[in-house]
């Protein structure tokens, strides 16, 4: 996913207006180019938007979920690498090896070292969907991995994600942290996409890769992947409602022109934002729940809840197109963008599938 625009900086402690002054003039260029805004990533950490939901920022998962909002309500897919990097930090913040924690959460955290999340794998093989694809056997230090993850996001050379890896001595699963520099390790580049091409995803290749113990999150991630699972899933939420709202603006601004004939679609903005509103009021008092909770109660809620987000945002993503008709249909049009955006939001995981596949298991037990 290549990499092509001047990044225009503004420094300002207000997120709306970063967003506006630093990430709104690159959108297209990452959409249609590829660009990966790691200039903007960087500075939105020096601003404090990594740290939100961590113990240091009083777990205000509300607020970091509002700011990744404001980020995909521009540009979703600046929107998921912000989750990303969220992601990674809420697993540090939880890690179970001190060293871990103490070495990488504060350089994560201010977005000094950005990083992503290689956790797809590992969710879908605690849900029995696919095999780990990355195997690990204990050395003197840490472990040795080999293996390939097929898609991961917010990389570059100089970046790192978590990953979790079957051990072949225990059978345990093990998580850990990955350095994209570390010798034996490789990021190749992906097939392109239809969208979602600036989030810095690549295939990541392990040949005799030295994880040492102060990379490692946990020991035994099977037990640990419980403890994150809620965060994990419910900050995902900044992405659809950002989207939603993004969706709803292009159908306010067409309504100057278009209102006339847009008024005989099924869907207007006003019914959508009040969904969207409900929708943000529940996603608000689950995200009160989740410091130290770990019930499968929650994770079924949060789990309906995210389904609730990937659907409202395909119905407002394909109420955007049809009201701004043939506009639309631009090369750099908004809504042709939120309208692939927003499939990626019911495909990335946990897919809408796999959580309706995760709710009949919890509604079983």
């Amino acid at each position: 996913m290549a990499s092509s625009a001047a990044e225009i900086i503004q420094p300002t402690s207000d997120l709306e207006a970063l967003v506006a002054g630093s990430l709104e003039p690159m959108v297209v260029d990452i959409d249609r180019s590829g660009h990966y805004p790691e200039g903007f990533m960087r500075l939105i950490g020096e601003h404090g938007i990594y740290n939100r939901h961590t113990t240091e920022g009083g777990h205000d998962f509300a607020g970091a979920i509002d700011a990744m909002s404001e980020v995909s309500r521009v540009c979703m897919s600046t929107g998921f690498c912000v989750w990303c990097h969220d992601a990674l930090t809420w697993y540090l913040d939880n890690a179970e090896v001190p060293e871990t924690r103490e070495k990488w959460l504060g350089v994560v955290g201010n977005g000094q070292q950005l990083g992503g999340t290689g956790l797809s794998n590992g969710m879908k093989n605690v849900a029995a969907i696919e095999a780990l694809k990355i195997h690990v056997r204990p050395v003197d230090g840490g472990y040795i991995a080999n293996g390939t993850l097929p898609w991961v996001s917010n990389l570059a050379p100089d970046h790192v994600f978590a990953a979790v890896f079957n051990n072949e001595s225990s059978g345990h699963r093990v998580m850990a942290l990955v350095d994209c520099a570390a010798p034996g390790f490789e990021l190749k580049q992906c097939a392109e996409f239809v969208a979602l091409e600036g989030s810095g995803t690549y295939a990541c290749h392990f040949d005799e890769v030295f994880i040492p113990t102060d990379q490692v999150i946990s020991h035994d991630a099977g037990g640990f992947l419980p403890r994150i699972r809620a965060g994990f899933v419910l900050l995902q939420m900044g992405m659809p409602l950002g989207v939603i709202e993004g969706c709803i603006e292009i159908m306010e601004s067409m309504a100057k022109t278009h209102a006339h004939v847009n008024g005989y679609l099924d869907e207007q903005p006003e019914a959508l934002r009040e969904e969207l509103n409900d929708l943000r009021v529940a996603v608000h008092a689950l995200a009160d729940e989740v410091p130290g909770n770990a019930s499968d109660r929650l994770f079924r809620d949060i789990l309906q809840v995210r389904e609730q987000g990937s659907a409202l945002s395909l119905r407002a993503s394909q109420a955007a197109m049809l009201h701004a008709g043939a506009r639309g249909y631009l090369a750099d049009a908004p809504a042709q963008r939120k309208l692939r955006e927003s499939y990626f939001v019911a495909i990335v995981t946990p897919a809408i599938k796999h959580i309706r596949k995760e709710l009949a298991r919890l509604e079983a037990a």
